[in-house]
């Protein structure tokens, strides 16, 4: 059964979506303490949470939240954007964050990344594959790479990757359905690969429909806030 992973996206302390990944696209939602402890209430264990202003500034802003949210409940949060550093990746988990979401500093700094993955251990870093156009996209998405997501992903796999965050940018934010070609073609190549689709989800039809596919993870966002899933009706499913 595929697993469920709420998004919370954080700008200026607040809960926020954008669409692809266009920051002058923004909707606020409002606390991302109160959202969580919502997921929390229905049944949800996982969280995953995106620092914008870090992705932006390259390097972590919002570790307030990320504290708050740690403190107040007992969800196990993966946290991404702008982490750059030593310290930055230390700041997250010293907050409170189980793993850690990488994306830029594995295309621009490979070698960091390679540390960072032999301290801290495959299962708390996962690998952050966001797509625009078959290539990796860095920088909270403001700038393309000419790394093509297959062999990108292979070199990690072989350096001892175990979860990749994909998310194909030109849904994200749209509710315009999954890009579920692109998951089956990295499953195909990778089967063991824990993945996590992200990006498009917009319904209970489109989870089942990557449960369906073999998708390991999904994490969905806008969907929730828009009001296009219901979160207890979903859990209800995957817990039938």
């Amino acid at each position: 059964m595929i697993e469920l992973i709420p998004a919370i996206d954080i700008i200026n302390g607040q809960c926020v979506r954008l669409t692809k990944g266009d920051y002058d696209q923004k909707t606020v939602y409002g606390s991302p303490l109160v959202m969580a402890l919502e997921f929390e209430r229905i049944g949800y264990q996982r969280l995953h949470v995106v620092d914008l202003d870090g992705a932006k500034s390259k390097h972590i802003v919002n570790s307030p939240v990320l504290s708050q949210i740690m403190t107040e409940t007992k969800l196990t949060v993966d946290f991404g954007g702008g982490i750059k550093t030593d310290e930055d990746i230390e700041v997250a988990f010293n907050h409170g964050a189980s793993m850690v979401t990488i994306g830029s500093i594995a295309v621009t700094e490979p070698d960091r990344f390679m540390g960072w993955l032999e301290k801290y251990g495959a299962e708390r870093i996962i690998l952050g594959a966001d797509v625009r156009n078959g290539k990796i996209s860095i920088n909270g998405w403001k700038e393309d790479s000419t790394e093509d997501l297959l062999p990108f992903l292979q070199k990690y796999i072989d350096a001892g990757v175990s979860k990749v965050l994909c998310t194909e940018i030109s849904k994200d934010g749209t509710l315009a359905g999954p890009a579920i070609d692109l998951y089956k073609k990295v499953m195909e190549a990778y089967p063991q690969l824990h993945l996590i689709a992200s990006g498009g989800v917009s319904s209970i039809n489109d989870i089942k429909a990557l449960d369906a596919a073999g998708i390991p993870a999904v994490v969905f966002g806008k969907a929730i806030y828009e009001g296009k899933i219901n979160l207890q009706e979903l859990w209800d499913w995957q817990n039938a």
